[in-house]
């Protein structure tokens, strides 16, 4: 077989700035303090620092800046005075996580031999009281010209990702039966998960009832299907394999990662409009290594919308297509100590939307032993998986061995 080229990277590092609703902080003051954090827990100094990568980077055209601004590149190397020899920032990708895959194939190439790559979000701040439509509304998009597959949405009252989640959420419902009741196990396992996480934003207890009762935002999808807007950073240490040995604590080995896309790049124009991009990430990443879903112990999996961690549950085969429903249903399966533990610091639905880099330490965290009161059972084996519609990108990491 061809080398697998990630596998010649590892994750060293780990660091997180404070997380919570309405920081009013700069998204450079939370990124350094996340980055920083990485750069010691890896017990590396600046100077070692040679590569930087984040998502979507620091140019981002009006449109979209008030909800995805994040410190760029050019900042971050400019405050920590860093001599690099690689840099990457960009938003069109395999999703977020993305920006690790540019990492592992820059250190596979020698373009560097550690990289700090981070997501940085400030939503929270940015929506204030309001909505946020609003913010969208203040970053421009509502005084815009409407154009490509927005012009179909729009027009039509239907600006939010909750309005096109909800259109495959209910075709998933109307072909295969799938039940409000059997979706709210993602976000009720979610909340159960986040009440030994003391970083979650919500930890009391969420019931069947009281998520049947919630507000509904989009139907099928109510109140606690969607994520929750928070501020906060997330950085990670990408390090050549060979210096994993020397990290402070048990480096997650990057031992294969899902970057294809397949199908047509669209909310609307997908072949199979139960599924999503995250199909062909998964099957790209399954053809990349010899385990199978049989191997992993833990997955973190997207879930900017509750029906989008299901859907990642079907596109990498721990369920058939269609029978998502009836995987997690009572949530058993789902749970800690079930067949497939998910999203075991509270997911974005309760920890917070960190943009799926949250999901990313957390599966760092289980393969090292330090989640604290919600840790596995010495899980060796994770799946991370970020995005939805259209875009998609996944990874499996392993404890010890790449």
């Amino acid at each position: 077989m061809t080398e697998i080229l990630e596998r010649r990277s590892a994750i060293t590092g780990l660091g997180q700035s404070a997380i919570g609703r309405n920081l009013e902080r700069t998204n450079l003051d939370l990124t350094l303090e996340a980055v920083l954090a990485a750069i010691e827990d890896a017990g590396l100094a600046r100077a070692d620092i040679d590569g930087l990568a984040t998502f979507p980077g620091g140019a981002l055209n009006a449109r979209d800046a008030g909800r995805y601004a994040s410190a760029g590149v050019r900042d971050v190397q400019d405050a920590l005075r860093l001599e690099l020899g690689w840099s990457h920032g960009g938003a069109e990708g395999p999703a977020p996580l993305g920006a690790v895959v540019a990492a592992c194939l820059a250190i596979a190439s020698g373009l560097a031999r550690h990289v700090v790559v981070w997501r940085t979000v400030t939503e929270s701040s940015q929506q204030g009281s309001g909505s946020r439509a609003e913010v969208a509304h203040a970053a421009g998009l509502g005084n815009a010209r409407v154009d490509g597959y927005r012009q179909w949405s729009i027009p039509f009252g239907a600006g939010s990702s909750a309005n096109l989640l909800a259109l495959y959420t209910q075709a998933h419902f109307d072909r295969y039966g799938t039940t409000r009741e059997q979706l709210a196990q993602i976000a009720l396992t979610d909340r159960a998960n986040a009440a030994d996480n003391p970083r979650a934003v919500f930890r009391e207890p969420l019931s069947l009832d009281e998520y049947l009762g919630a507000r509904m935002i989009s139907t099928p999808l109510c109140l606690f299907d969607c994520d929750l807007p928070v501020d906060g950073a997330t950085a990670v240490v990408v390090s050549h394999v060979d210096a994993a040995p020397d990290a402070r604590r048990p480096a997650a080995h990057v031992h294969a990662v899902g970057t294809a896309m397949r199908g047509r790049p669209s909310w609307d124009q997908f072949d199979d409009l139960t599924t999503m991009a995250a199909r062909d990430a998964a099957a790209h990443l399954w053809s990349r290594s010899d385990l199978t879903t049989a191997d992993v112990d833990l997955a973190q999996l997207y879930d900017g919308f509750s029906f989008l961690a299901l859907a990642w549950l079907e596109a990498l085969g721990f369920c058939e297509p269609g029978t998502g429903g009836e995987f997690v249903e009572g949530g058993k399966r789902i749970a800690r100590d079930g067949d497939v533990p998910l999203n075991t610091c509270g997911g974005q639905l309760s920890a917070g939307r960190l943009h799926g880099f949250g999901l990313l330490h957390e599966a760092c965290l289980q393969l090292r032993g330090d989640s604290g009161d919600r840790q596995l059972d010495a899980p060796q084996t994770a799946v991370v998986a970020n995005g939805g519609g259209p875009v998609a990108g996944c990874m499996l990491l392993t404890r010890g061995t790449p």
